[in-house]
């Protein structure tokens, strides 16, 4: 199940700056830790150090299965015989996520396919651990309803907000190249999505490119009308990341996590109604809309392989080109090595 920034590049920060402290505070105030109990050893696992006393942090959005896993609490029962613990941590979106990873607040995170491209550029260091199958559907560029903009071509010189470094930067580059304009024909306007809606329902805004659920509630609630999605123009891919080190030191934690997110993944998919429900009031949103929601997301959790390196790989020249990140990536560098 899939789940998904400010006027600058977003601004991974270094261990060493003195906002890491800030950031630390902030984190560990939304933390919620569950006491777990032993994780099995099983034959050839693969952890290079004992689990026992180990703490898996993981940073979550406020929508997706992490929200479903976290309120089942069946991970912390999977993990139950070597004594780790699992601490969750919200962010408001993939960039700051990648932020409290490469400040060393998160070990393990879930992010759409754009993040990780600004943060490999900017140097945090990841790996790709897992993904979702691809969720066209759910991103789209919206306008209010009684707007003259009829398609992405009307979208000329015009006020484009975005959550810059988001999965939906891609799209609206992919949206405008597929309408024969340039980035540079619009005047993006880089919002987080609270912002953004707000920005939107005041009319400050022409058109508005965001993901679900965020998308669902402001086609229900505000009349929006969407011009296009992502269908035929980008996968909306989502990914499991971890710090490199963790990783390294604690394959079989993460190898747990990802088996615990496949199997509630497939319950999800199942049981859309159920899990509407139980989202609403953690997300607030009410369930109908949760339910337009989930029913466009993709469910089940897979390796990353080499066609989907490709494609992350696309993004990053796409991105390179445009200047939006300072160099050229080789996206297969973060990619994990399991032993």
């Amino acid at each position: 199940m899939t789940s998904r920034d400010s006027s600058d590049t977003p601004s991974f920060i270094d261990p060493a700056d003195p906002r890491r402290r800030t950031l630390l505070k902030i984190a560990a105030a939304s933390v919620t830790t569950f006491a777990a109990g032993t994780l099995l050893q099983s034959p050839g696992a693969w952890a290079q150090t004992p689990a026992k006393g180990k703490t898996l942090r993981i940073g979550f959005q406020k929508y997706g299965n992490f929200v479903v896993l976290k309120a089942r609490g069946t991970l912390e029962k999977r993990l139950a015989a070597q004594g780790a613990t699992v601490q969750w941590l919200e962010f408001p979106a993939g960039p700051q996520l990648l932020e409290g990873l490469n400040a060393g607040a998160v070990d393990v995170g879930t992010v759409g396919e754009t993040p990780p491209i600004f943060a490999q550029a900017a140097g945090v260091d990841f790996v790709y651990i897992g993904n979702e199958p691809p969720a066209p559907k759910g991103e789209a560029i919206v306008v209010p309803q009684n707007s003259p903009i009829r398609s992405v071509a009307d979208l000329r010189g015009k006020k484009v907000a975005l959550n810059r470094g988001s999965n939906v930067h891609y799209l609206l580059v992919k949206a405008l190249q597929h309408a024969g304009l340039s980035y540079t024909d619009i005047q993006p306007v880089y919002l987080t999505p609270a912002d953004a809606r707000a920005a939107f329902v005041q009319n400050s805004i022409d058109a508005w490119v965001i993901w679900d659920p965020y998308l669902a509630a402001v086609e229900r609630q505000a009349n929006a009308r969407v011009i296009v999605n992502g269908e035929g123009l980008v996968n909306n891919t989502q990914y499991y990341v971890a710090a490199r080190k963790f990783a390294d030191a604690q394959p079989q934690l993460l190898h747990e996590l990802l088996a615990e997110l496949d199997q509630v993944d497939r319950w999800s998919r199942d049981h859309i109604p159920e899990v509407a429900s139980q989202l609403s009031p953690l997300v607030g949103l009410d369930a109908p809309t949760l339910e337009v929601a989930l029913k466009r997301t993709s469910y089940g959790v897979q390796s990353v392989d080499a066609a989907t390196f490709d494609y992350q790989q696309k993004i990053a020249d796409t991105f390179s080109e445009l200047k939006l990140i300072p160099k050229k990536l080789v996206v297969a560098d973060a990619k994990w090595r399991t032993v």
